[in-house]
């Protein structure tokens, strides 16, 4: 393993000058932490951040499912319906999924892999905690000032001419962006320059592989989508014809620019979820991964082809034959990188001895979760099929499949599987098996039903439906409560181990990548001396199973 010059039992004295992140004297108190440039502690304030939006945008989807129980209405008028789900929308995709994994995790967890002390650029990455903050301030603001009813999308004409706070919401999409530029800028440059000795491409753990590639889109593609939400506002603000037909502009466009960004932006939540998964899997199997290199390269092409398939979106806007067709390949093809991932996992744990830990479960769901979910979008990407599928209930559930399926049920592994090294605590076993026993089941029964509505017809984005759907919307509400109590006892049980002693050791579950050969929490710096690699990544083979290590 790494050459690390202290052992861990060493790391773990609570010395002045090795005491670990969270108690080291000299950054205690508010302020510390509030100006801190430990990528550590900034990982935390992200953690802490994102959850509260989480949990914020899984109110308003429970409140949305509530008032689908009946036809018509129950307790909410249809533009307040239309402000509930444009919220729910705007504040999973913008404040939560697609910060959670690389902002929280990845600033984390990325140079502790690397076996660097922080990542290339500290006070960058200060910023765009800030960055972040000020945006969802704004995001939130917008809500209370007069409400948006856009959905998250903000599809002109309707969000150039609808009255609402849209202007400030947009504004606030702006300025989120500018924080994911920053991670990705300071992660790029982090995996370039600040590898340990030893450490070469192909030495790096996966996760480090899939959040490289998700860096690389979030500097490339978050920019257009902040020159789009920037002429959107102009065109509200001083009404030049840039979507609006009326005025000579072109509504397809703006599908054009927001698709463009927002398509590579789906693999910025799922491709952070695989990395996850990449972990979590040859740990509790205790074996090589197989094929490591096609996951590696895997990720890479993923994000390639990701920026080539915006069109799929638009297969019903007017867009000639020939586009149809050539993204309609393309969708096909950006499918097999991710089968390819699929693959290798089945692959590590065919006749491995597997530990149904907790994060191992999650990973289990993800791959029959996720396996849907891909499945699924085969069917969108068929140019026939969607055609009767198009923003249908179908298009709801496939989506939630990649996205909540994929990336939150990953979410939740990985915070299972790393929150012993971030806060020194064990949280209660069982409990937490339980919640993801509610978590898969509640998913499946508010989002399979949804699959049949979208087959028969039913419209996403209605306020009301025809009595035929009924029954089915309220199973699919029902399935709500369900995922959002498993959800909600989930969070519970892990913030209540923080209440507990600290009880985790380095290598609770038997780990080979570098952030479980320190201490847990780590110390201030990460380790006493510099790591160095002479091995290769999840080599079970000539690693020792710690002592300690949970069964």
């Amino acid at each position: 393993m790494s050459d690390v010059i202290t052992s861990p039992a060493a790391q773990a004295a609570h010395t002045p000058h090795h005491a670990d992140y969270l108690e080291d004297p000299d950054f205690k108190g508010i302020w510390a932490w509030m100006t801190t440039i430990d990528h550590k502690r900034l990982g935390v304030m992200y953690l802490w951040a994102t959850l509260a939006a989480f949990l914020a945008g899984g109110v308003m989807a429970l409140i949305v499912r509530l008032e689908l129980m009946h036809p018509g209405e129950d307790f909410m008028t249809a533009e307040r319906y239309n402000q509930a789900f444009t919220l729910h929308g705007a504040i999973m995709v913008f404040m939560f999924i697609i910060p959670a994994i690389p902002a929280a995790l990845g600033n984390f967890f990325l140079p502790l892999m690397l076996g660097a002390k922080d990542v290339a650029f500290p006070r960058l990455n200060l910023a765009s905690f800030w960055v972040y903050v000020a945006g969802a301030i704004m995001a939130v603001t917008s809500i209370v000032v007069g409400g948006v009813d856009t959905g998250w999308t903000f599809y002109t004409p309707y969000s150039t001419t609808t009255n609402g706070a849209v202007t400030m919401m947009t504004l606030s999409v702006f300025v989120l962006g500018f924080s994911s530029i920053f991670t990705g800028i300071n992660f790029v440059a982090t995996v370039h320059k600040l590898r340990a000795p030893g450490m070469g491409w192909f030495q790096m753990p996966l996760f480090v592989w899939a959040i490289y590639p998700t860096a690389i889109i979030q500097v490339l593609a978050t920019p257009v989508l902040g020159i789009t939400m920037v002429l959107l506002v102009m065109e509200r603000a001083f009404n030049i014809g840039i979507f609006d037909a009326q005025i000579g502009g072109d509504p397809v466009l703006f599908q054009h620019f927001f698709w463009f960004y927002s398509h590579p932006a789906v693999y910025i939540m799922i491709l952070p979820g695989m990395a996850i998964i990449s972990e979590i899997i040859p740990t509790f199997c205790r074996r090589v991964i197989f094929g490591y290199r096609l996951i590696a390269l895997s990720s890479v092409a993923i994000a390639l082809i990701g920026f080539l398939v915006w069109g799929h979106h638009m297969f019903t806007s007017g867009q000639s034959a020939l586009a149809a067709g050539i993204f309609s390949f393309l969708t096909f093809a950006v499918a097999i990188p991710s089968a390819i991932k699929v693959f290798n996992w089945l692959s590590t744990m065919y006749k491995a001895s597997i530990s149904l830990r907790t994060p191992m479960l999650y990973a289990i769901s993800f791959l029959f979760l996720f396996g849907i979910g891909g499945l699924t979008g085969i069917f969108l990407g068929a140019l026939s099929v969607d055609i009767h599928l198009h923003d249908t209930y179908f298009v709801v559930a496939h989506f939630h499949y990649v996205m909540m399926g994929g990336t939150v049920i990953a979410y939740l592994g990985g915070l299972h599987y790393w929150w012993p090294k971030m806060f020194g605590r064990m949280y209660n076993e069982t409990v937490a098996r339980v919640c993801c026993g509610l978590v898969f089941i509640g998913f499946n029964a508010t989002f399979l039903p949804q699959f049949i509505m979208g087959s028969q017809g039913m419209p996403r984005r209605y306020y009301t439906y025809l009595d035929q759907f009924q029954p089915l919307h309220q199973f699919s509400t029902f399935g709500s409560w369900i995922l959002g109590a498993g959800i909600a006892i989930a969070v519970i049980n892990l913030t209540v181990a923080l209440r507990g002693p600290k009880n985790a050791p380095e290598n609770p579950w038997g780990g080979t990548t570098l952030e479980w050969q320190t201490q847990s929490p780590p110390i201030t710096h990460n380790f006493i001396g510099q790591p160095t690699i002479d091995h290769e990544p999840y080599d079970y083979r000539t690693f020792k199973i710690p002592a300690d290590a949970v069964d």
